[in-house]
């Protein structure tokens, strides 16, 4: 594996912190379908679909990952990144912006 391909890595398993069945039972979950941009259809939200990919990250085996998913694991570890530095004030338990961290594999709570 090459540096980078580990430092990607290395960021991703730090920015999922939630389980594969975790997130899993989440996105299954009305208050999960219920955030995120749906685009101009309404249907699934990208968080939403990122965390579908996310679960297949984390049950993928190391050797078999591809570019692809590399370049989502990136996606995820900067759309963490940069919610996380949004937190807003008081209690963040059942709010859109958990919720929509909880999409893309992160519980801040």
């Amino acid at each position: 594996m090459k540096d980078a391909d580990r430092e990607t890595l290395d960021a991703f398993r730090d920015a999922v912190n939630m389980a594969p069945a975790q997130l899993e039972a989440w996105l299954d979950t009305d208050a999960s379908r219920a955030v995120g941009d749906k685009g101009e259809d309404g249907g699934e939200s990208v968080g939403h679909a990122s965390g579908r990919h996310i679960v297949r990250l984390l049950r993928k085996r190391q050797d078999d990952y591809t570019a692809d998913d590399f370049a989502h694991m990136r996606k995820v570890v900067g759309y963490v990144h940069r919610h996380l530095a949004q937190r807003p004030k008081g209690d963040i338990s059942d709010t859109p912006w958990r919720h929509s961290l909880m999409n893309w594999g992160h519980d801040p709570a």
